[in-house]
């Protein structure tokens, strides 16, 4: 039903009162005359009392007209309200779904920047470490030198190629396997010294560790192709060699060999070394 036909009915049933109303009063003035006569009529007298209820409770009916009507009209506006209501609600949650995107996008960006600051950390805490360790490491490559491997006086001389075939690379071979012929560069040399220092000391799990993260650096800057990567490779091999994982050794001096034949050329003397630490190995 539409609003039109609701007031409407609402107007006509209005007038309707209005007309019961005025009956209801004619009714009255009809019993008192009946009832102050000298005669009263019982009959007609029955006949306005039945009226009069007829009346009473047209009124009755109309007034509940009346009063559903206005209750229809507070839930029209009530859902008028509500609608209102939802409607803003969506509105807010357009709202905070476009918050919750741009702040999901602000903490993966702020998650990436952590990831990359961590990152950047430890490489800043190695280069550190490299630092300290090449302030002292003059010193401690003189004294390395002027060390004698106390292994050599329990074996003849003709077992001592055997022994070192055996045995821990001494520090002081170290560069000869992994540098002949090449003048490797100063930071390099510091991450090889550390290198030394440790796989002498038997820290092996120190001492892999830090080839690989130098190497890795190495291939990031100067790509894998380059004389740099063939000594860390060389590095890695010897101390492979040293713990008897022969094969991992072999793959690292094949590989080496593989750059340095590419970037020095066949007849260069690192070419011969890593050569040379091959054939130990076989």
């Amino acid at each position: 039903m539409t609003q039109m036909a609701q007031e409407e009915i609402v107007s006509n049933t209005k007038t309707v009162m209005q007309g019961l109303e005025a009956l209801r009063v004619e009714h009255v003035t009809l019993m008192n005359n009946l009832a102050e006569g000298s005669k009263t009529d019982p009959d007609k007298m029955e006949i306005v009392k039945k009226n009069m209820e007829n009346i009473e409770l047209g009124l009755s009916e109309a007034q509940v007209i009346v009063m559903l009507f206005a209750h229809l009209q507070n839930i029209e506006a009530e859902k008028q309200k509500l609608r209102t209501q939802v409607k803003r609600l969506c509105q807010e949650n357009v709202w905070l779904r476009d918050e919750l995107a741009i702040t999901q996008q602000k903490l993966q960006t702020s998650e990436q920047s952590v990831a990359q600051l961590e990152e950047e950390k430890k490489h800043l805490e190695f280069m550190a470490s490299v630092k300290k360790y090449d302030e002292i490491q003059e010193n401690e490559d003189n004294l390395e030198k002027s060390r004698t491997d106390p292994v050599v006086e329990l074996f003849p001389e003709d077992e001592t190629e055997e022994r070192n075939n055996m045995s821990p690379t001494p520090p002081n071979q170290f560069a000869n396997h992994a540098n002949a012929g090449y003048e490797i560069p100063a930071r390099l040399r510091t991450l090889h010294n550390l290198v030394i220092q440790y796989a002498s000391q038997g820290r092996y799990e120190v001492a892999v560790p830090l080839c690989k993260q130098a190497l890795e650096d190495l291939e990031k800057t100067s790509g894998h192709d380059h004389p740099d990567v063939a000594t860390m490779l060389n590095i890695l091999a010897l101390v492979y060699r040293d713990q008897n994982k022969y094969k991992e050794a072999a793959n690292l001096l094949n590989d080496a060999l593989t750059i340095r034949e590419k970037t020095l050329g066949e007849n260069h003397p690192a070419v011969a070394a890593t050569l040379n630490n091959l054939a130990v190995l076989y």
